[in-house]
């Protein structure tokens, strides 16, 4: 017997459903069937893969070893498929989603420029988690995911992604009339007695980096509203509460956007794709429209736009 697609593809779904049961049930295997089958591969590889209990199944050692040449082999297979397919398929609609920036509302012009022919739809989700399974689950075609510094989103293959901003700040909403709205940046301590909207993709990260730089501050900050649509700007200009926004947002009536004091937050922008989906040039007119679409709306916020300019080691490369 010698390894085949479906063995790598069997061992990939168990490592990523953590279960026997739940891979069989993804591949449309009966789960003895597959534990025969992963019997067999063990016996070709010379060691146990997996080790199950209770919870499920655990990759061993050489289990990681093995996932991860799998991964590699399948990933390269499934975009040669994809670029065959491509050649020859006609266009279909390609399924995009997006974090909530700025740059949405003319995400589906951008990168249907660069993809003429093809029919473009968006889905804006509040958090990269949302969209990292979207993608797994063959929901979307690619998206634009914001990942807060030290907080990664993971991505299953055949998701692959190539970094479009690598680093950029993350700016404070308050109320036009706030006495710190005067400041053209805020240290973060001074905010120790604001009430604060939850960031809108808390389950990635963003709700945990602001705790731990608040109290970095010195403060726990005080979360008394959840927003998670990613809007709650009446709340801000009425003076509630004070939140973080991508700083490529333009002030909402009655707020002020301003950058934070020695950038406590940052987070990077990530075009990921399913390789199974996409052929190589198709990922790539994606990342041009999706990169030109986030340099329009610089602008929109003359704060960011200063420190976009003192910072070219972070813009895209085109």
């Amino acid at each position: 017997m010698d390894l085949e697609l479906r063995h790598l593809r069997m061992i990939c779904a168990i490592a990523e459903t953590g279960s026997v049961t739940r891979a069989a049930a993804r591949l449309g295997l009966t789960q003895p069937a597959m534990t025969t089958q992963l019997r067999k591969v063990e016996k070709i590889v010379g060691g146990e893969l997996f080790v199950r209990s209770r919870s499920g199944a655990a990759p061993t050692l050489l289990g990681r070893q093995v996932v991860a040449r799998a991964r590699i082999v399948l990933s390269e297979i499934d975009g040669l498929f994809c670029d065959l397919r491509d050649a020859h398929a006609p266009a279909t609609r390609l399924q995009l989603g997006s974090v909530h920036t700025a740059c949405v509302a003319t995400v589906v012009d951008r990168v249907g420029e660069e993809l003429p022919g093809r029919a473009v739809s968006l889905r804006i989700e509040p958090s990269a988690v949302l969209l990292a399974d979207a993608l797994a689950q063959g929901e979307l075609d690619a998206a634009l995911m914001g990942m807060m510094e030290g907080f990664d989103v993971p991505l299953r293959a055949p998701v692959v992604s190539r970094t479009l901003i690598p680093h950029h700040p993350i700016f404070v909403a308050l109320s036009a009339a706030h006495p710190l709205a005067e400041l053209a940046e805020i240290p973060l301590g001074a905010l120790r007695e604001e009430s604060w909207i939850s960031p809108p993709g808390a389950d990635d990260g963003s709700l945990a980096a602001l705790r731990a730089s608040c109290r970095a501050a010195g403060f726990e900050p005080d979360v008394r509203y959840d927003a998670p649509s990613g809007g709650g700007h009446h709340l801000v200009a009425a003076g509630h509460g004070v939140r973080l926004v991508d700083p490529t947002w333009p002030p909402q009536p009655g707020t002020a956007v301003r950058p934070l004091a020695g950038e406590p937050q940052a987070a990077r922008l990530v075009v990921a794709w399913r390789r199974d989906r996409l052929s190589t040039q198709a990922a790539a007119a994606v990342y041009r429209g999706l990169a030109t679409a986030f340099l329009g709306h610089v602008d929109d916020n003359p704060a960011f736009r200063r420190w976009w300019d003192a910072h070219p080691e972070t813009h895209p490369l085109l």
